[in-house]
């Protein structure tokens, strides 16, 4: 059976997420990718344990994880709680997801209805053996469903007693605020959004979606901070065979041209100034945004996920590193 460490929480600095109570570790980890069918279960397993033993307490999911077996992520973390970790769920920040394609017909493809969002958490409760989530979020914009639906359900489930918390996933800053109004009219919890943001994606702030939510009291919980492992060491020298890109399983392949490794290498360079890898430095830089609560790190082993935590040790930039770093991204 397993038991935790000890000392999980002498290092790790939680931040409030947005205005609420609610505190998260600065670094989460998401179960996208290795944490469904098909995947290793006791690497999986292990992963979520050296995550929790190193102060991790926030662990993200959705409904669709586990592609192509939909839910197959969160019936894995189910057994991972039944086995060991579910003891410790008081400690534990649990969210999930529902919003894009999930079963067959009208009311379990891409949408965000009143009736998707209702089933969809009963099913994600029952595949984690859990009675509720403390975050639970609409995936992805619908601009099929009134927003007022979609605001409605996720407030029902707060008042069902299902999730204790709610937010938003990839809603841009106008998305969010039009939602924003009516979850401020219900009085619902909501906390978070969560986009896409990284060194090489910086549509949040070009949108003003990191600003609005700052001076909203709404958290970002932001996702592919490596921009799929481009802000690692992986691709520096070339592309290896083992990687994302090199097995063909990414969308980004054409853009690891001369220029972007000219512009990754700079970069690592200045994180070696810093005595970091570039994947902690990418983190770094994540978090010295304010409106950043916490940063969703992927793994594929344990290892990846102690070593992306060590990137908390220096989240300080100076002046001079900030805007050599802008000028590289913006070669």
């Amino acid at each position: 059976m397993y038991v935790s460490d000890n000392n999980r929480y002498s290092d790790m600095q939680y931040v409030h997420c947005g205005k609420s109570g609610l505190r998260l570790p600065p670094v989460s980890l998401g179960l996208w990718q290795n944490f469904g069918f098909g995947s290793d279960f006791t690497k999986a397993e292990k992963m979520c344990h050296t995550a929790f033993d190193l102060g991790i307490t926030h662990f993200d999911l959705a409904n669709n994880y586990g592609h192509p077996y939909n839910g197959s992520a969160e019936e894995n973390f189910g057994k991972i709680l039944e086995r060991g970790l579910g003891a410790y769920r008081d400690e534990l920040c649990i969210s999930t997801k529902a919003g894009y394609e999930m079963w067959d017909g009208p009311y379990g493809d891409r949408n965000g209805s009143r009736k998707y969002l209702t089933a969809s958490l009963d099913q994600s409760l029952k595949r984690m053996k859990l009675d509720y989530v403390d975050i639970f979020y609409h995936h992805v914009f619908d601009p099929n469903t009134p927003p007022e639906e979609t605001a409605l359900a996720l407030d029902n489930a707060v008042k069902q007693g299902k999730a204790l918390y709610v937010g938003i996933s990839n809603y841009n800053k106008q998305q969010t605020a039009a939602i924003k109004a009516i979850f401020d009219e219900l009085k619902t919890p909501f906390i978070v959004n969560q986009p896409s943001y990284s060194m090489l994606n910086r549509w949040v702030e070009d949108d003003g979606l990191d600003e609005y939510c700052a001076e909203n009291g709404i958290g970002l919980a932001v996702f592919s901070p490596l921009y799929q492992g481009f802000l690692t060491d992986r691709y520096l020298n070339g592309i290896p065979a083992d990687s994302r890109i090199g097995k063909g399983n990414t969308w980004i392949a054409q853009q690891l041209d001369e220029k972007m490794l000219a512009k990754l290498n700079k970069l690592n360079d200045i994180a070696a100034n810093r005595g970091q890898k570039l994947s902690q430095m990418a983190i770094a830089w994540l978090l010295n945004n304010k409106a950043v609560a916490t940063v969703l790190i992927g793994a594929s082993r344990p290892e990846q996920i102690t070593d992306n935590v060590q990137a908390l040790k220096n989240t300080v930039f100076s002046a001079e590193e900030l805007a050599e770093i802008n000028r590289i991204l913006g070669e």
